[in-house]
This record gives C-alpha cells, structure tokens and sequence, in this order.
C-alpha cells in the first residue's frame, strides 16, 4: 500500500500549492488511515481514536491550511482545496492506497476523496458528517455570518495556541456556507452514491454548538435513503455523545469502524 513505509516516526512540513501543511507519519507496515479534520480543528483531535487502533494502523495526521499551530496561510481555503491537499499528504508520504478517516466537516472531504478514487481508497470511515440535505438557506446564511462575526473578538487571542485558525471571521463564515452548499441533496447524493468501497458512518446524537432543536437529528436522518441506494454504504454506529464531543466520548466506535473497514478489505483481497 506504500513505497514508504518506515517505522519511524515522520513530522514535518508539505508544500501544497502556494502553502505547506504540518504533517505526522507514525509509519509502520499497516494499513494507512489518513484523517482529515473537522473545518477549524487540528490533528489532535484524533488522539483517542489513534491510541485506541494503536500501532498495527499507520496513522497519518495533519492539520488544513491555516490550522493548527504551524499550517500555512494560504489564498484559497476552499472545500476544493481541502480534497487536493489529501492527494498532496498521501504523495508526499508515498502512500498509493489509504483508509481515509473523516469527522464533521473531514467527514466530506473523505466522501469526496472516496468517491473519486476507488482505487485509492481502503474504504472510508465517515464521523457525523457527509450527510444530504438542504440545511443552508437565506436565513442559516445570515445566522452563520452573524456567529462569526460573533466570535471574531475572541478568536485571534487563541490563534497562538493553535485552537481557532488564521483565517478571519468573513472567511470562517465563507467556508461554512460553503459547505452548506455542498451538503445539498442534489450536490452530495450522487457524490456518496458513487462511493464503491466499504464505507462506514459513526453518528453523533442530538444538538450541537451552532445547531438549534433538532435540526442535527433530521441531517442524519438522510443517511437511511443514502444507505439503501449504496450497499456500500452503512451506518456502523448512533453513539451517546454529540457532535462536538465524539472524537473524545465515543472514540472506540470510530476505532470499531476502522477496523471494520480494513477488515473487508483485507477480505476482498
């Protein structure tokens, strides 16, 4: 699956574009599982999940474009921008195949990643997110650019710990309704449709930062239609926790689920 596949060790820095994303390789013979972050997280978030599958898994780990404590500033923070950049990590890695790992807004990217690599692609492990529907209109727009704008005093006072990126409050809200975007129905559906290796959701329950009422529970509702169209696809499973604390409550489903994964891999081998 790689034509590196050391047992060391590896951070560092990969160029992309016009920037550079701080990576970290754990190496090792096993299966590559690359992870790809929620929309302003880092790669720490993946630290229970990593501990859990422990060294039998090369873990592969980075933080997006202007995340984190060392990511780059760059001139485009697109959703389009975010799936190039696992191309470039898992090239600059020598990883030809790899299991992609994705929670909240990473949870698209792997969808995407996924779909338009079949041959690439292990499977794909998607953590509350990568779900159909029509969330973004008018009013959630404004809502969006008004938290933002919210929060935009705070934000780069935690810049220097790395926990909100450098990017400012016009371009935090641009990416979200972006994703908004992305999420419709019409625009996903073919995107997860076209998914033709095991894929495995893991769900969160009830609200979450940002979310009002029940709006979380009828966006994951949209994943019974999804999984009867794509046996592909399954909902491997609906834990306690919520959005925002899956990676840290229920990480052992995620481990469970990557597992599973690899699992029918190796068997279809």
């Amino acid at each position: 699956m790689s034509s590196t596949a050391n047992n060391s060790t590896w951070t560092g820095m990969v160029p992309v574009d016009d920037t550079a994303l701080a990576v970290t390789d754990t190496g090792g013979p096993g299966v590559p599982v690359i992870y790809c972050n929620g929309q302003f997280a880092t790669q720490g978030y993946w630290r229970r999940v990593l501990a859990d599958l422990g060294p039998g898994f090369r873990h592969i780990t980075y933080d997006e474009r202007a995340r984190g404590k060392k990511s780059k500033r760059s001139a485009d923070y697109s959703f389009e921008a975010c799936v190039r950049d696992v191309d470039a990590v898992l090239a600059a890695r020598g990883v030809d195949r790899a299991l992609v790992v994705g929670w909240s807004y990473g949870a698209f990217v792997g969808a995407h990643w996924a779909s338009r690599n079949p041959e690439r692609a292990v499977g794909a492990v998607l953590v509350d997110g990568a779900q159909p529907y029509d969330w973004l209109d008018e009013a959630m727009e404004a809502r969006i650019r008004k938290l933002f704008k919210r929060l935009s005093w705070i934000t780069p006072l935690l810049r220097p710990t790395g926990l909100t990126p450098r990017l400012s409050a016009a371009q935090q809200a641009e990416c979200n309704i972006e994703l908004g975007k992305i999420s419709r129905e019409a625009n996903l559906a073919p995107v997860l449709d076209n998914i033709t290796v095991p894929t495995r959701y893991v769900l969160a329950s009830g609200a979450s930062f940002g979310s009002h009422g029940d709006e979380q529970e009828k966006i994951r509702a949209s994943l019974v239609a999804v999984c009867a169209r794509n046996p592909h696809l399954e909902v491997s499973a609906k834990v306690a926790s919520n959005h925002d604390h899956i990676l840290r409550k229920d990480f052992r489903a995620v481990a469970d689920a990557v597992r599973e994964v690899a699992d029918l891999d190796r068997a279809d081998r």
